[in-house]
């Protein structure tokens, strides 16, 4: 059996030889996650600076500033972000929202407001908003954890975040029992505002003042609560996500993903194989206006203005069924809401099980049964039945340590359905 120290170097990782480990047989795969460590570096960024005075609440805090940008121009919200270490920009948009911040004088409520050179702002950080998600004794896979930050392995089909119709039973509830954190409630325009630019597949379909289930379902929601929560994989995805417990490492981290220094390897199942084996996809995503739920993406002269630049890699790891499925690795340079299945439905090979991206039962039947001995038809046909979500798994995370600086690299392999598939896949493809 595959032991998982030799995944702890960032080498076996996000080197060529990444995932080679997959392929020793049917049986290579292990749950216990727990053994997997953080591999520290010395590399430290620039701007890290450990004499950052870190503040546990900001609310009351006070900046009367003059601007002081040159040719450069601005929101307000991003310029009293950069002026606070360790803030959050959502908890800067909430205090000028609710008129704590004015310019020149002039109480302003726009987040989006220009401030240029000279500008003088004032501002007050308002208090945090009380918690709108209860505690509840769910257990986590935690793969690593230390004072400032948590890296949980997340289950396929559970939720991340409280939404309507998914209330209890999430991720945040079980990581409110697990940790005391320092919660906020957010109003759904910081929500939205917050999450343009984060993680692949996180986010389901948001239009203003309304939230939108897994299903598709909505309902109005006063405030949505994010405590700690840097980033979202969807309820079907499994593997890593890392939380912060404090409003410093929230911030330092969502930095990270703004800037895409964090550093994510996906694996995932397909309908058929791409070609080329490997590339780049460099393809906007955008939202579909066919359908709510679902992105796609839109290349061509009509390019939606709502459209987001996008890119991800690919590699094929192994051909699967005689070509009726492949295991490919996706590295993502972007983070757009369902990246990698938009741009996998984009190349023609969408993830199986993913209904909603056109990876659907008959589709894979009708690519694998062709490539398949026909003693085997009954097992393909049970191994495709049992399929009840996309076969995509976040099986590496790294990130700069938001407190110490250093490089931490984490990995945790696939789930019980998703190495059976994988397994099944193999026993057919070695067949004549």
């Amino acid at each position: 059996m595959l032991s998982l120290h030799s995944l702890s170097s960032a080498k076996t990782l996000y080197g060529s030889s990444s995932l080679s480990f997959f392929r020793p047989g049917p049986r290579s795969f292990s749950r216990d996650s727990r053994t997997v460590r953080a591999c520290s570096g010395s590399a430290v960024a620039s701007d890290f600076d450990e004499s950052q005075h870190v503040r546990a609440n900001f609310a009351g805090f006070r900046l009367d500033e003059t601007v002081d940008i040159k040719y450069e121009k601005l929101r307000l919200d991003s310029w009293i972000s950069s002026r606070i270490a360790g803030i959050s920009r959502s908890r800067v948009q909430s205090s000028i929202r609710t008129g704590l911040v004015s310019v020149n004088g002039r109480v302003i409520e726009k987040v989006s407001h220009i401030v240029r050179d000279g500008d003088k702002v004032e501002c007050t950080i308002s208090e945090l908003q009380p918690l709108k998600a209860e505690p509840e004794d769910i257990p986590l896979d935690i793969v690593y954890e230390d004072e400032h930050v948590l890296v949980i392995n997340k289950p396929a089909h559970m939720v991340v975040h409280p939404a309507p119709g998914n209330a209890t039973g999430t991720l945040v509830n079980g990581i409110l029992h697990h940790c005391s954190l320092s919660t906020y409630a957010f109003s759904n325009q910081e929500l939205l505002s917050e999450m343009e630019d984060i993680s692949d597949d996180e986010f389901g379909c948001f239009s203003p003042g309304q939230i939108c289930n897994e299903d598709g379902s909505s309902g109005l929601i006063a405030a949505s609560v994010r405590p700690g929560i840097v980033h979202r994989l969807d309820k079907g995805t499994s593997g890593l996500l890392v939380v912060a417990k404090d409003e410093h490492s929230h911030a330092h981290l969502s930095e990270q993903f703004k800037q895409h220094t964090i550093q994510r390897v996906y694996i995932s199942l397909t309908c058929g194989v791409p070609s080329p084996i490997s590339g780049r996809v460099n393809i906007p995503i955008g939202r579909d206006m066919n359908n709510r739920i679902r992105m796609t993406a839109v290349s061509g002269p009509s390019k939606s203005r709502q459209a987001r630049h996008a890119a991800s890699r690919y590699r094929v790891i192994e051909i699967l069924a005689g070509g009726g499925s492949a295991l490919v690795k996706w590295q993502l340079e972007t983070g757009r809401t369902h990246q990698i299945r938009a741009h996998a439905k984009y190349l023609g090979i969408p993830l199986l099980g993913d209904e909603v991206y056109g990876g659907t039962k008959s589709m894979a039947m009708s690519l694998l049964r062709p490539k398949t001995p026909s003693n085997y038809h009954g097992q393909l046909a049970q191994l495709v039945s049992r399929l009840e979500r996309p076969c995509l798994h976040a099986l590496a995370l790294g990130f700069r340590h938001p407190h110490t600086g250093e490089s931490v690299n984490f990995s945790c392999l696939p789930p019980a359905d998703f190495a059976e598939t994988l397994s099944q896949l193999r026993e057919i493809s070695s067949q004549k």
